[in-house]
């Protein structure tokens, strides 16, 4: 037996990707109940292109109004579908049977969430060292503790791994969600906050990597950077994680050579040029790492000056 599905999406200038976004989602295997697109203000086009589909129900709020959490929360009441997927504007199904394989998990009731995992498409303009190469079949992983409150008692590591949500692909109980455990009013990371949440609620989450949609944004070496600080102050604020340095040495080097040297669609000009620019991005990374463990060994006020200079925003969770 199939539940009924609807779908949120957060839009704001999606035209160049939205309409290959609704026809993955319009074409799966599984009839979808509404697509809920909230628009923030957009100015290219986007909001007419969504209008153009019979699935869309279109809400449009002041852009000013967007928080990651609470313009979801507001896209919620639109919402009728027994289970709710969250998505993006600029991602894209991987294939017609991404709804059927997370819906059947829900047949556990248990269960109040299905996340997936993002990929990246086998596209020229996109980085070919991350297309995506599945090297196993995947194996489902299911979190759930008999004392919710051992969550707390867990090390930093294993509540990253425990609460490694993602709204880019996460399909929820809409019961759940929308009555019960509502996003916060966040400045970002709505989703690993809901995943700690319904975890101490004593809900089960699953992890399903065979649930997958091609996302991906190009981001130089600056991007790398600012990025890697937003994700070592969010891991460390919420779960108390210190990032390790990532590789960066000859066997990195060699590993992305041997990728590199495997596709012949590129030219040996393609291959050097995504060479310099990962290596650039790991060193991106490295110094991040290095200038975030250093914050913190001077205090919060360090850290949060550093996030402050990277993102232009202060964090906060509503209570």
């Amino acid at each position: 037996m199939n539940f009924t599905i609807s779908i949120v999406i957060p839009v704001k200038n999606e035209a160049a990707g939205i309409r290959a976004c609704l026809d993955s989602w319009t074409n799966q295997t599984i009839d979808v109940e509404e697509i809920v697109v909230i628009d923030s203000g957009s100015t290219d086009g986007t909001v007419e292109i969504c209008r153009a589909y019979p699935q869309v129900k279109l809400v449009e709020i002041p852009g000013e109004e967007f928080n990651h959490g609470t313009t979801r929360n507001r896209a919620m009441r639109e919402v009728t579908g027994e289970l709710t997927l969250m998505t993006v504007g600029d991602g894209m199904a991987y294939d017609r049977r991404v709804l059927e394989r997370m819906q059947r998990h829900f047949h556990d009731r248990e269960v109040a969430g299905v996340c997936g995992m993002q990929v990246v498409p086998h596209h020229r303009d996109k980085n070919p060292i991350q297309w995506f190469r599945p090297q196993s079949i995947p194996v489902f992983q299911k979190v759930a503790f008999a004392d919710p409150q051992a969550f707390d008692a867990l090390p930093a590591d294993k509540k990253l791994q425990a609460a490694s949500w993602d709204d880019v692909i996460a399909m929820y109980r809409t019961n759940i969600l929308r009555d019960h455990i509502p996003f916060k009013k966040i400045t970002y990371g709505e989703d690993p906050v809901w995943a700690i949440d319904a975890i101490k609620a004593g809900h089960a989450l699953i992890y399903d990597r065979a649930c997958r949609v091609y996302h991906y944004h190009l981001e130089d070496k600056e991007i790398t950077y600012k990025r890697s600080i937003t994700m070592n102050f969010l891991r460390h604020r919420l779960f108390g994680a210190v990032p390790q340095p990532p590789a960066l040495s000859i066997r990195s080097f060699l590993s992305n050579v041997k990728t590199l040297s495997s596709l012949r669609e590129l030219s040996f000009r393609d291959k050097f040029y995504w060479l310099r620019f990962t290596m650039a991005n790991q060193r991106a990374m490295r110094r991040a790492c290095h200038d975030f463990r250093t914050a913190l060994k001077q205090g919060d006020a360090a850290i949060d000056q550093l996030h402050q200079n990277c993102t232009g925003k202060t964090f906060k969770i509503a209570a």
